[in-house]
């Protein structure tokens, strides 16, 4: 069974990540590999291939749950890019980090928004303004 977790969450994962997920759990592999192969088989072998929301939504409610945490910029650099690899668009980004000012407050949503400028600059996308 485990196997084939790994192997439809590894599916998952480059379909959601891309070449960013895959530089995530190679990065874990000469200190905690074990912890990749948590990622991909029960976050992305399990979770994300549930029922209920489709890809977009689930990049915006991860978007929201690490901009609202603070301190995990690294991991919405990854899902910043997840959420254009799936469809969303810039501003549909931005409204979901502004939306996280009244529960998290402006320095959370500043700094996931200033990782959203990187991403897009990144990746030369327009931001309509």
């Amino acid at each position: 069974m485990a196997n084939e977790r790994f192997e439809r969450g590894w599916a998952k994962l480059m379909e959601v990540d891309g070449e960013g997920g895959q530089r995530v759990i190679d990065s874990l592999q000469d200190i905690a590999p074990d912890l990749g192969a948590y990622i991909v088989e029960f976050v992305f072998g399990e979770i994300y291939p549930r029922q209920g929301l489709d890809l977009k939504q689930r990049q915006l409610v991860t978007i929201a749950s690490l901009a609202t945490q603070g301190g995990c910029e690294p991991q919405l650099h990854v899902h910043i890019n997840a959420a254009l690899n799936v469809g969303l668009t810039p501003q549909e980004v931005i409204e979901a980090i502004t939306h996280c000012v009244p529960y998290a407050g402006f320095p959370r949503a500043l700094n996931a928004i200033f990782v959203a400028k990187r991403v897009f600059a990144e990746r030369n996308v327009q931001v309509a303004n």
